[in-house]
């Protein structure tokens, strides 16, 4: 058990030394949470907007009332024909125009080179615009009550960086061995080969906890993104997310012979699925059949729907079974492939 634990701290300063390691485990986390909770996102705010009114009646009066007073919407310019609207969006100068007719009809010309942004902006227009009682502030949103686009994207986020640090680094600290010669030293050493691979895999675990409560500290303190569920069962998930991206580490480094290799594998295989496909960024009931099954094998597409769930719907771990079950599942298979396929290395 001494030697055992010897073989932790060793590592554990090995990765405290490295100082580019450190940046990665926590400067990335704390970039990716300030970038894609206030640079990054799909908040309807300021949308530049051009009135489009042949009359100034009392019903157009109050709808161009409210949508100055609206938070989402700046009113730019009024200008006389739905023409005049049209040359200022496609002049770059305006991003949404209102029509008024003398009917009391109204039209929406909007930019719509972003589709998903577009849509947005016409279902807010609309909101504020249509009815005099429909202020977009007296719907009943649950969950994110501000529309804020954090509370979609911290769950997101802890997926992508779990999996991509777990995964990533312990490869890399694995082929790192292989690549100097010192694996085989190990490996003759009195202490078991299964006890050095979790020696080696036990300091990215704690790290692993120590990011996610930064993560979590992050999220409530800078991004004001509320804590809804049990915080006992966020980190149970976690930690059987945490061993399965471990697990998957594990397997890249029986695959790569050299640091670089299990670098570009782990970007290939983890980051741009994980990206794309996981729900992180679009939906995935909104996606092409074929990319819907393939998204089925991705793991963080199962916790970040979990953590979304416990997260901030503040649900019981009853309503996320589903999700435990498959994590655990690919957990097991991914830890059973990989100590297999390191073992015939041995031999």
């Amino acid at each position: 058990m001494k030697q055992f634990i010897s073989f932790v701290i060793k590592e554990a300063k090995h990765i405290l030394r490295d100082k580019r390691t450190m940046l990665i485990l926590f400067g990335m986390p704390i970039v990716l949470m300030l970038l894609f909770g206030f640079a990054i996102t799909n908040d309807v705010k300021n949308v530049r907007t051009v009135l489009v009114t042949s009359q100034m009646d009392q019903r157009t009066q109050q709808a161009v009332e409210r949508l100055a007073a609206s938070e989402y919407f700046t009113i730019t310019a009024t200008v006389p024909t739905p023409k005049d609207a049209e040359l200022m969006i496609r002049s770059q100068k305006a991003d949404l125009a209102i029509v008024f007719s003398k009917y009391h009809a109204i039209q929406f010309i909007v930019d719509g080179s972003d589709p998903n942004m577009a849509q947005q902006w016409t279902a807010y227009a609309q909101q504020v615009v249509a009815n005099p009682n429909a202020s977009l502030v007296n719907q009943k949103l649950l969950y994110n009550p501000r529309m804020k686009s954090a509370y979609n994207f911290v769950p997101a986020i802890m997926g992508m960086l779990l999996l991509l640090i777990c995964a990533m680094m312990t490869s890399v600290s694995i082929v790192r061995e292989k690549e100097r010669g010192t694996m085989e030293v190990l490996l003759v050493s009195p202490v078991r080969p299964l006890m050095i691979i979790v020696a080696k895999v036990v300091p990215y675990l704690l790290l692993a906890l120590v990011i996610l409560a930064v993560i979590l500290l992050m999220s409530a303190t800078v991004l004001d993104v509320p804590l809804q569920g049990s915080l006992g069962w966020i980190l149970v998930v976690s930690l059987i997310y945490i061993l399965l991206a471990l697990s998957l580490g594990l397997l890249i480094s029986n695959i790569a012979q050299t640091q670089f290799v299990a670098l570009l594998v782990s970007a290939m295989v983890l980051l741009l699925p994980t990206v794309m496909l996981s729900g992180m960024l679009f939906p995935v009931e909104s996606m092409p059949t074929i990319l819907q099954w393939i998204s089925a094998v991705i793991p963080p597409r199962y916790y970040i729907q979990a953590m979304r769930k416990l997260m901030i719907m503040g649900v019981g771990i009853s309503e996320v079974w589903q999700e435990v079950v498959v994590l655990i599942g690919m957990t097991t298979l991914l830890l059973v492939v990989s100590l297999k396929k390191f073992n015939k290395h041995l031999e």
